[in-house]
């Protein structure tokens, strides 16, 4: 029998840098358990993420949106 996670944690870091001319938000995180860091260009990669880990479809799939 398989036992279902039901805790996540993680470290969110937001920074600003220059994409060209304008000015773009970049995310990473990192899982205090095994130091793993991930990094993301956008907000919809982190939330798509975030999705999948936490078992969720995607909206267009019929899962809930996040705002």
């Amino acid at each position: 029998m398989t036992k279902k996670r039901r805790y996540l944690s993680y470290l969110l870091r937001l920074w600003q840098t220059s994409d060209g001319n304008k000015q773009v938000w970049r995310v990473s995180l990192q899982s205090p358990s095994n130091q793993e860091r991930r990094g993301f260009a956008s907000l919809e990669e982190l939330i798509d993420f975030l999705e999948t880990q936490m078992g969720h479809s995607s909206p267009d799939e019929g899962g809930a949106s996040v705002q």
